[in-house]
């Protein structure tokens, strides 16, 4: 299979040509502006370290439609008795170093390698890339983080040192995106932690039409923790 080699021009080929595995493109860098135009194309980097840099847009597309996210009674009843606390961009870095370090069944190593890591904490400073921490008695136990464009959360990954913490932070996150008028969250490939949360399939170019219309709103960009304060401190698990 010929892949498309990216050199220096700031492009990315349509994603109608990506190979069956959902491969785009491959070579290029990870500067912030290839990344946000690789993210508003419905494109995401995903290689290992000794790889070059590997572009997908695979087909069909994992969704979460922050509306339509499932929440057990089981849950509720963590969200009742308080059992976490959630913050937002509090620490993007400590996020992404976990979501580097945590052990995935089938996978070896990572592929949050150092150079993808200094890419996102670059996003992050420039207020595209934010962190969701579920804390509990003052200890990290879990969170996730992605790339906010427009009305669309592009998930990236997550992590759970205690169960149910990366689901607590994923349905907070659901619910301050919904009342602020989000359209989806990009879960990229599939999971069963995400489908038993309400993720579902959604044929690649409904999501390239998608992405083309919602990821032009405006951004919410900053810090999440100041902009959405109130929206946290209210929410409401029934």
């Amino acid at each position: 299979m010929a892949y498309y080699f990216l050199r220096d021009e700031l492009f990315f080929p349509p994603v109608h040509i990506a190979s069956r595995e959902g491969i785009v493109a491959v070579g290029g860098d990870l500067s912030v502006e290839r990344l946000l135009l690789a993210y508003r194309s419905g494109i995401f980097p995903w290689f290992s370290e000794g790889e070059p840099i590997i572009w997908w847009s695979p087909e069909p597309r994992f969704v979460l439609y922050p509306n339509k996210i499932k929440i057990s009674k089981s849950m509720k009843q963590l969200f009742k008795k308080k059992t976490f606390e959630v913050t937002l961009d509090k620490n993007f870095e400590k996020v992404i170093s976990n979501c580097q370090k945590i052990k995935r069944k089938g996978q070896f190593g990572t592929w949050i390698t150092p150079e993808m890591k200094n890419a996102y904490i670059e996003l992050h400073k420039l207020g595209y890339a934010h962190s969701i921490e579920v804390w509990q008695e003052g200890k990290l136990v879990g969170g996730l983080y992605g790339v906010c464009l427009g009305s669309i959360f592009f998930g990236e990954s997550m992590f759970s040192k205690v169960s149910n913490a990366s689901k607590y932070g994923l349905i907070t996150l659901c619910k301050i995106l919904e009342k602020n008028h989000f359209y989806l969250v990009d879960c990229q490939v599939y999971t069963e932690h995400l489908e038993s949360l309400g993720a579902e399939f959604i044929p690649r170019q409904q999501f390239i039409q998608i992405v083309s219309e919602k990821a032009q709103n405006d951004t919410f960009q900053g810090n999440w923790g100041e902009i959405f304060a109130k929206d946290l401190a209210e929410i409401s698990i029934i």
